[in-house]
């Protein structure tokens, strides 16, 4: 297993971005100044793309400092549940530790994502109601339920 920084042809992985973020107006808001990452395993098995999102401010969290934030991460649907997630999120860890404080995800309220998650550590920080809906030009729908509100969850680097 081998994760690659990728920073030319990022769209390329598209089928696999599309995995965890179905609307390609909305990974065309982030891909250009995110930082992409691709888990290879004989062949690519996942994508993470991780973007600088500041710092908190102050009184927002028990972690006060600078925050990177996991925009999308996807693993080819054949691969999940083979521990490829969780390298990839350990990846960023290890590799951001030292320049960030904070590392955040936003979710839909969804059974099969925010137990991953939690899993790895995270808890959920707050929420921003009807995301899906505003931003998305169609419903976003998970395991037979519309997601609306952003959840987002925040762990300690």
């Amino acid at each position: 297993m081998e994760i690659r920084k990728i920073t030319h042809h990022k769209k390329q992985y598209l089928p696999l971005l599309l995995l965890g973020d179905e609307q390609e107006s909305m990974i065309d808001r982030y891909l250009s100044r995110g930082t992409l990452y691709v888990l290879l395993d004989n062949g690519p098995k996942g994508v993470c793309v991780v973007t600088d999102e500041g710092f908190l401010p102050e009184d927002s969290w028990p972690e006060n400092g600078r925050v990177l934030e996991i925009k999308n991460i996807a693993i080819t649907p054949s691969c999940q549940k083979q521990g490829y997630g969780k390298a990839l999120i350990r990846f960023i860890e290890d590799t951001y530790r030292q320049s960030y404080t904070v590392l955040q995800v936003g979710t839909g309220d969804s059974p099969l994502t925010l137990p991953f998650y939690e899993a790895c550590g995270f808890t959920v920080s707050h929420r921003v109601k009807d995301f899906f809906t505003q931003h998305y030009d169609h419903p976003i729908i998970e395991n037979g339920v519309q997601l609306t509100d952003m959840v987002y969850l925040r762990k300690k680097l």
